[in-house]
């Protein structure tokens, strides 16, 4: 019967300890060879954004404490008689990005198309909208006029135009997905967007990002940005808001249109005056976050 075979010995010059050795100078080459090659692979940079401030304007803003009446001569009739100011907002905008949004907005303020139009909601913490669209101006809404025959902003449907990011207090953004225009107003084929938002901060606004235009930010006034946000807004109980949930479930119109009436300041506050700023030399970039 054949002997078995006799066990294998390792071999004296192979210790697991230069086992070991060998193990970590191959990986110490592989680590050497990694890192050169990330020195000498050029990273891809995200594009650089001109965020040059082209134009100026201001917003001033006022409360009315009493009823904001009816408009029932033209548009530059004051629609508060006792209208007390909050300020000024001075606004910088990227006219060399977004040339159609901020020749847009430029023109909706030197025409005083938002003059007299309200503040119509209030996030706390986050943002405020104007600039509404209604079928009339008798509450505050804008009403573009055909004089001013404003293009169409193709702009709303370019991806480049959502890169910058509502990341801090006084972004200011043409609203989109926040738009709460008059559905009989977005119907009109000459419909134009107008709608916009400021950021209030303390924090950034990130469920904004992707989802509207940030074409300009707030150079003077962030004091009045703070002073909107904090007038109390109409907040639902709970049991209105389950209610108007079941509504939309079962599609009754009534509770979009209720949801309207949510995040109105109880307070008026207007646009009392706007226009443009004429400054000797418009173009300074900011320090974006």
């Amino acid at each position: 019967m054949a002997s078995p075979l006799s066990p294998i010995h390792p071999l004296p010059f192979l210790s697991s300890s230069s086992t070991a050795t060998i193990l970590t100078r191959r990986s110490l080459l592989l680590s050497s060879t990694l890192t050169t090659t990330l020195r000498t692979t050029p990273l891809s940079l995200p594009p650089q954004l001109d965020t040059n401030i082209t134009d100026r304007v201001y917003l001033d803003f006022s409360l009315c404490p009493t009823y904001f009446r009816n408009a029932t001569a033209a548009d530059s009739t004051p629609l508060c008689s006792d209208p007390s100011p909050l300020g000024r907002l001075v606004l910088g905008l990227y006219g060399n990005l977004l040339p159609l949004t901020v020749s847009t907005f430029k023109r909706m303020c030197t025409s005083s198309s938002y003059k007299n139009t309200l503040v119509h909601k209030i996030f706390p913490g986050q943002f405020f909208q104007a600039g509404r669209q209604g079928r009339s101006r008798e509450y505050g809404e804008v009403r573009l006029p055909p004089a001013l025959d404003l293009p169409r902003n193709t702009e709303t449907v370019d991806s480049k135009a959502f890169l910058l990011k509502h990341s801090r207090p006084g972004v200011v953004s043409l609203c989109l997905s926040e738009n709460d225009d008059d559905d009989e107003v977005k119907l009109d084929s000459e419909y134009r967007n107008v709608e916009f938002l400021i950021t209030t901060g303390p924090g950034p606004c990130p469920q904004l990002d992707n989802n509207n235009i940030v074409f300009g930010t707030v150079l003077e006034g962030l004091d009045v940005v703070t002073a909107i946000a904090s007038i109390p807004t109409y907040k639902p109980s709970e049991r209105i808001r389950q209610l108007n949930d079941l509504a939309e479930f079962f599609g009754d119109e009534r509770a979009q249109k209720g949801r309207t009436l949510w995040n109105r300041p109880l307070k008026t506050v207007y646009i009392s005056d706007c226009g443009e700023l004429q400054v000797t030399k418009p173009s300074m970039s900011p320090t974006l976050p």
